[in-house]
């Protein structure tokens, strides 16, 4: 990577977060650990990073709690919660709150690397990818910008990186039949039921961008996936 991407490491166990830690400066991260949710907020305040990981039981401040407070101050960075494995409810109350992804513990390192480069490369796009712009009947998306446009180039409405990730994804496949684990696989990277729950919130918010444009709906095939039309 040209400049190194920075992370911010939440976990208390302080084993598991030194190895982490190591094991992430050695693959090239700048690493920023943190052993519990308070002393992490202060540095998010205080700092730039790239992406959080965030353990979620935590003395004096919850990942799920510190999670809130990152989105409301940055709603664009990733978020990776690092779950154990039996603890299903806190993958979807880890995605209530604002996370885009989980890893669950004991996690091998070469995956944990894995979910980061996928997230970072969607947040630090080429340049090329930030230039794209698709026409929507008379809206305008540009997914750099992370707009959608009207027809006078004035702003209708702001997107999450996520959003515009999905958004992108549906304007390259217009007017097709997508299936859901195909989306799951090109935006989130794997298919898992947990992140099929978070992609029906975000279908959702996208839906309401459409509300008052005619002519451009996103459909839901019952036990197929999605298809979105576009004029």
């Amino acid at each position: 990577m040209d400049t190194k991407a920075k992370i911010l490491l939440v976990e208390d166990d302080y084993n598991l977060g030194a190895v982490t830690k190591r094991r992430l400066e050695e693959a090239g991260y700048e690493v920023t650990h943190c052993s519990d949710g308070e002393m992490a907020w202060k540095q998010f305040q205080k700092a730039m990073f790239d992406i959080c990981l965030l353990d979620v039981v935590m003395p004096k401040k919850d990942g799920f709690t510190l999670a809130q407070q990152i989105r409301k101050k940055n709603d664009l960075i990733p978020i990776l919660f690092l779950t154990s494995k039996s603890m299903d409810e806190d993958k979807i109350t880890g995605f209530k709150t604002g996370a885009d992804d989980y890893v669950t513990k004991p996690f091998s390192m070469q995956e944990l690397l894995m979910r980061i480069e996928v997230f970072l490369k969607r947040t630090r796009p080429l340049n090329a990818d930030k230039r794209a712009q698709f026409q929507l009947g008379p809206l305008t998306f540009d997914y750099g910008e992370l707009k959608l446009l009207d027809k006078d180039g004035k702003t209708k409405s702001t997107l999450t990186q996520k959003e515009a990730d999905l958004l992108k994804f549906f304007c390259e496949n217009a007017n097709k039949t997508l299936k859901r684990e195909e989306i799951l696989y090109h935006v989130w990277g794997k298919d898992d039921y947990f992140l099929g729950r978070s992609m029906d919130v975000f279908i959702t918010k996208i839906r309401k961008h459409f509300d008052d444009v005619d002519d451009i709906r996103l459909e839901t095939l019952h036990g197929i996936g999605f298809k979105f039309y576009v004029p």
